[in-house]
C-alpha cells in the first residue's frame, strides 16, 4: 500500500510541477521580454526541474511594473522638488548636444544644470580624504547612499564621524542596500541609530518576502552635504576601495560635485528615502540657494526597474550614435544589449574611433567569461580593446569627442540597465572631458592592448566556455 502511495504522491508531484512550469512559461512569455532573454528563462524552467523555478522565483520575476513609487507620486516628488529650486538661469547648451539633453529631459524629467564644478577621483584614498573633510564641515545635513557599506576598518572611521556630526546636532540619514551590505552585522547599523543617526536598508530582504527583491537593487553612490555639496561615482564604501586587490590597485572613478547639479543629487536621494520610508524630506533647507561654483552644463540621470524606460541605457546609446570623433570607453564589466553593441560596432566601422578597456582579471567570474565572448566581435569592427592589468578596473566612465562625459554608477551591463537603480551623470564641458580623456590614456599605460590574431588563436576551449555562459548573459 505504502509502495503505490509513493507512486501516487510522486505522479501529483509531476503533475503539479508541469503544470506551475508551464504557467510560469506563459507568464514569462506574456511578458513581452527581449526574446533572447525569454529563451533564456524558458530553457531554464524546462531543463532545471524544481531548481529552474527557484531560479526565477529569485531572480526572473519582472517588477518593471511593479512600482515602489507610481509614475504619478515620482512625478508629484520631483514637482515638489524642483519647486525649492532657482532654475531661471539661461543655459545655452552646446548644440550638438541638444538631443540627448531633450531625450533625457523628456524620459524622465531631467533639467540640465549650470554653474558646476567637478573634482575627479581615481583613487579611494583621494575619495575618501575629501569626502571625511567634507563631511567635518557640515553644518546642516548629511545624506549618505551606498550600494555596499562595509563594517570593515574605512567604514568604521566614516560611522564614527557620522556619529560625531549627529551629536553636534547635524541631521544623518544613510541609506543603503540590504543585499549589496548583507555581509554586515545587524549591530554596525544598531550603534549608528542608537547615536541619533536615522539608518535604512533599501529594499530589506527577509524570508518570507525574499522572491525576486533580491534581483532589484539601488547600486547608487551618493553622498549630499549640507545641499551644498555632492558626491557621485562607482566607489561603495570598503577597504579594498583604498587598500586594493589581490595585489594590485582598485581603480576607480568618483567625482564632487560643486554647484546647481547638486540638486540632482538630493532630489535623487529624498526619492529613494521617499520610497523605503514614505517620509518626503522636502523642506527648503535640503534645497538652499546654490551659486555659480564653475562653468560645467550637466545633466544626473537615474534609471531603475520599475520606470517605463531605460533612461541611462537610452542616453548611452543615443551618445554613441552621435559620435563624430571618438568614444573611449571603461566598465567593469562588459554585457551590452544587443542595441549598444549593435551602435558600437557600427561608429567604429564608420570611422569614429572606439576603445574599450575592461579589467584583466575580475570580482566576478561568470560575467567577466561572458564579457570576453563579445571581444571578437569588437576587435572585428575595427574597436580598440584594452585588457587593465595593474589591479581591477571597476571604473565606470565614458568620454566623447572632447566634449562629453558619462559617468556614474552604472555598468555597461544588463543587469545595470535593466535591473539596478542607477544614477550618471551626463556632463557637457571640453576641459572635463579632456581630464577624463586623459585618466583614461593614464590607464592605458597599465593596460594590454588585445590583437585579433593572438585572440583568435587561444585554445578552442576557452572560446567553446565564453560562448556557454554568454548563453545566460540576459539574465547575469
Amino acid at each position: 500500500m505504502d509502495f503505490f502511495s509513493n507512486i501516487n504522491f510522486y505522479v501529483i508531484f509531476q503533475i503539479l510541477y508541469v503544470l506551475t512550469a508551464i504557467g510560469v512559461v506563459i507568464v514569462v512569455i506574456s511578458e513581452n521580454r527581449n526574446p533572447l532573454k525569454t529563451i533564456s528563462w524558458v530553457m531554464i524552467l524546462l531543463l532545471l526541474p524544481l531548481v529552474g523555478l527557484i531560479i526565477y522565483y529569485f531572480f526572473g520575476e519582472d517588477n518593471r511594473k511593479k512600482r515602489l513609487i507610481s509614475r504619478k507620486m515620482q512625478k508629484k516628488l520631483n514637482r515638489k522638488a524642483l519647486e525649492r529650486i532657482d532654475m531661471q538661469e539661461i543655459l545655452n547648451p552646446p548644440a550638438q548636444y541638444k538631443g540627448l539633453i531633450t531625450l533625457l529631459n523628456n524620459l524622465k524629467d531631467t533639467p540640465i544644470y549650470g554653474g558646476n564644478k567637478i573634482s575627479f577621483f581615481s583613487s579611494g584614498q583621494e575619495k575618501f580624504d575629501v569626502l571625511f573633510s567634507e563631511i567635518e564641515k557640515a553644518q546642516s545635513h548629511i545624506h549618505i547612499q551606498y550600494y555596499i557599506y562595509m563594517d570593515d576598518e574605512i567604514g568604521t572611521r566614516l560611522k564614527d564621524l557620522l556619529i560625531k556630526k549627529a551629536s553636534e546636532g547635524v541631521e544623518v540619514r544613510l541609506l543603503y542596500d540590504d543585499v549589496g551590505s548583507w555581509k554586515v552585522k545587524n549591530k554596525f547599523f544598531k550603534e549608528m541609530e542608537s547615536n541619533g543617526i536615522e539608518v535604512t536598508p533599501f529594499l530589506k530582504v527577509a524570508f518570507p518576502l525574499l522572491t525576486s527583491r533580491v534581483n532589484y537593487r539601488n547600486h547608487r553612490k551618493v553622498v549630499v552635504i549640507d545641499g551644498k555639496t555632492g558626491f557621485m561615482g562607482g566607489m561603495n564604501v570598503a577597504d579594498r576601495y583604498v587598500q586594493g586587490i589581490n595585489g594590485g590597485v582598485w581603480r576607480d572613478s568618483h567625482f564632487l560635485l560643486e554647484g546647481k547639479a547638486v540638486y540632482a543629487l538630493q532630489i535623487s536621494f529624498v526619492t529613494d528615502w521617499y520610497s523605503v520610508t514614505k517620509e518626503f524630506i522636502s523642506s527648503r533647507k535640503y534645497f538652499p540657494t546654490l551659486s555659480q561654483e564653475g562653468n560645467v552644463l550637466m545633466q544626473i540621470a537615474t534609471s531603475g526597474p520599475t520606470g517605463e524606460f531605460k533612461e541611462i541605457h537610452q542616453g548611452i546609446f543615443y551618445a554613441i550614435t552621435n559620435a563624430k570623433k571618438y568614444i573611449y570607453i571603461q566598465t567593469p564589466y562588459f554585457i551590452p544589449t544587443d542595441s549598444l553593441l549593435l551602435a558600437i560596432q557600427t561608429a567604429a566601422i564608420s570611422g569614429v574611433e572606439v576603445r574599450l578597456m575592461i579589467p584583466k582579471e575580475s570580482d566576478t567570474t561568470f560575467v567577466h567569461i561572458a564579457s570576453l565572448s563579445y571581444i571578437k566581435q569588437l576587435l572585428s569592427a575595427g574597436v580598440k580593446v584594452y585588457f587593465y592589468t595593474a589591479g581591477f578596473l571597476h571604473s565606470k566612465l565614458m568620454v566623447i569627442d572632447d566634449s562629453l562625459v558619462i559617468t556614474g554608477s552604472a555598468n555597461m551591463d544588463v543587469r545595470s540597465f535593466e535591473h539596478n537603480f542607477e544614477i550618471d551623470a551626463f556632463i557637457y564641458n571640453n576641459n572635463t572631458a579632456s581630464e577624463a580623456r586623459s585618466i583614461f590614456e593614464k590607464d592605458m599605460e597599465d593596460s594590454h592592448l588585445v590583437n585579433y590574431e593572438e585572440w583568435i588563436s587561444r585554445p578552442w576551449f576557452n572560446r567553446f566556455k565564453e560562448s556557454f555562459f554568454r548563453l545566460f548573459t540576459p539574465l547575469l
